[in-house]
């Protein structure tokens, strides 16, 4: 048991809670106590209940953090890879496979979708090239 980490985080919304774990107890259990909450977004640590926070635990906490948003960024990204695969597909769908029943199932929805996109996208473009 000397291989598990000091700390467990586990992930919810907008960050994590993280428990101290102990397996230096009489009966080698794992114990798990609940320290703080974190909220990425703020950039919040804070504790929980009596917990008092060393620097080396809020050094670990900040690190954890660090690495979950470089996580999360590579997420965010792939997802728009993948949606573009997504939009190849389903261009290909329309094109050789869908019925008239099933295009007019999504073609309203994909056609403002897309128009909300193509809107977004030449704005954040334009805004780019003028800053440069």
């Amino acid at each position: 048991m000397a291989d598990l980490p000091a700390f467990y985080f586990r992930v919810r919304d907008n960050g994590a809670a993280v428990f101290r774990v102990d397996t230096e107890n009489r009966q080698r259990r794992i114990e798990m106590e609940q320290i703080a909450v974190l909220n990425l977004n703020r950039n919040e640590i804070k504790p929980q209940g009596d917990a008092t926070l060393s620097d080396d635990d809020l050094a670990e906490i900040r690190r954890w953090m660090a690495e979950r948003r470089t996580l999360l960024a590579m997420r965010d990204i792939d997802d728009i890879h993948r949606c573009v695969d997504y939009l190849n597909t389903t261009t290909q769908w329309a094109q050789s496979k869908a019925t008239d029943d099933q295009l007019e199932e999504v073609t309203d929805a994909l056609l403002l979708a897309m128009h909300d996109l193509r809107s977004v996208l030449v704005r954040k473009k334009a805004d780019r090239v003028m800053k440069t």
